[in-house]
């Protein structure tokens, strides 16, 4: 693990378990700490030159996400992925992308609308790629998020990406479904093209079988 550095004297315990929590959400998305494997805040605090609270308090927000568990004056253990996590990651992000689309979709201006176009072009090149699939959707939804004008609901989906990036890395499109898919992403690019928040809502959803 790199180090995150000093700290000011001014700077708060919250913005270092900030900073701890997307360093670690990081190992855990691209698999270097894996499932079952231990994490110890003492050896964490260490590593990153800040007190165990920060640490401590990151690995809280981890376990409220399903990432880790921790057994008290133990040790924290990252969580496996399992087919019922994938099942719920996947549910999860088919209803919150559709929200996400329903709220910014109508509200994009023209120069926005033809931004989101060409980030849906990726998707149906990203069909054959777990990672590229998931790291393609995320542009279009992450995006649609930032401009839904609702900050709760962005707060939740950028705490959410961890978790789904996590689950949802070797997830890919069933090859029966593919043909499919491309023309839910070819009806979605035109439902965002027409600023139809109804019908970007309802094709996101189909995206995600639901």
């Amino acid at each position: 693990m790199g180090s995150i550095g000093s700290t000011s004297i001014g700077e708060s315990k919250q913005l270092l378990a900030e900073e701890v929590f997307h360093h670690v959400g990081r190992l855990i998305i691209d698999g270097t700490l894996a499932g079952g494997e231990r994490i110890r805040d003492v050896d964490v605090a260490e590593e990153l030159h800040v007190s165990r609270t920060p640490v401590r308090e990151a690995l809280q927000r981890l376990e409220r996400l399903g990432l880790v568990t921790m057994y008290p004056s133990r040790y924290t253990e990252v969580t496996e992925v399992t087919p019922d996590s994938i099942a719920q990651s996947l549910d999860f992000a088919g209803y919150q992308a559709g929200i996400a689309a329903r709220l910014a979709v109508p509200r994009l201006s023209a120069a926005q609308r033809e931004h989101v176009g060409r980030l849906i072009t990726a998707l149906p090149a990203s069909l054959d790629d777990p990672s590229t699939t998931c790291q393609a959707r995320w542009a279009v939804f992450s995006y649609l998020a930032d401009r839904s004008g609702n900050a709760q609901h962005r707060t939740l989906m950028e705490d959410a990406s961890i978790v789904l990036f996590r689950n949802l890395r070797d997830w890919v499109v069933p090859a029966a479904d593919r043909a499919r898919m491309r023309t839910v992403y070819a009806d979605f690019a035109e439902a965002v093209r027409r600023g139809d928040g109804d019908t970007a809502e309802r094709l996101v959803r189909a995206m995600y079988c639901l």
